[in-house]
């Protein structure tokens, strides 16, 4: 016999799993410092390459000007700069990819939460329908 209640929470998880649960579930398989460390590793990556490729694309468009003037210029200064530059993109880039992937994380175990209540509450509907088919079998045993 179908349960109407059984039904409305397999829906309502079918729908979390193929909306919401697509990204919030993978999420609350990690551990938070796990999660953002691992955001903030590809972060690092990520910078480094687009401020190389920055750097090369500031070199090829001023690639005359600088083979003109080389001569003139301080590297030292110019080195030191672009590594200034660099560590300062990088801090940046870091803290705010450590907010955004906090309240990713944190919005994603409240939404989780509420995905598990309702998953345990199916559960304890079928345990109770297994006492029910048990208590019934037993009792025709008896007789």
């Amino acid at each position: 016999m179908l349960n109407l209640e059984k039904v409305k929470l397999m829906t309502k998880l079918s729908m979390y799993e193929n909306t919401e649960g697509k990204t919030h579930l993978p999420v609350s398989k990690y551990y938070r410092s796990d999660y953002i460390g691992l955001a903030l590793i590809k972060n690092f990556f990520l910078t480094t390459i687009g401020y190389v490729l920055l750097v090369a694309a500031g070199f090829a468009y001023y690639g005359e000007y600088l083979l003109d003037n080389i001569h003139k210029m301080n590297l030292v200064t110019l080195g030191g700069a672009l590594a200034v530059g660099y560590v300062v993109l990088l801090i940046v880039y870091s803290i705010l990819t450590y907010i955004q992937y906090t309240l990713r994380y944190l919005k994603a175990k409240k939404s989780v939460k509420g995905y598990y209540v309702i998953l345990s509450r199916l559960a304890q509907m079928y345990e109770r329908e297994e006492r029910r088919a048990e208590n019934r079998s037993g009792r025709r045993g008896q007789k």
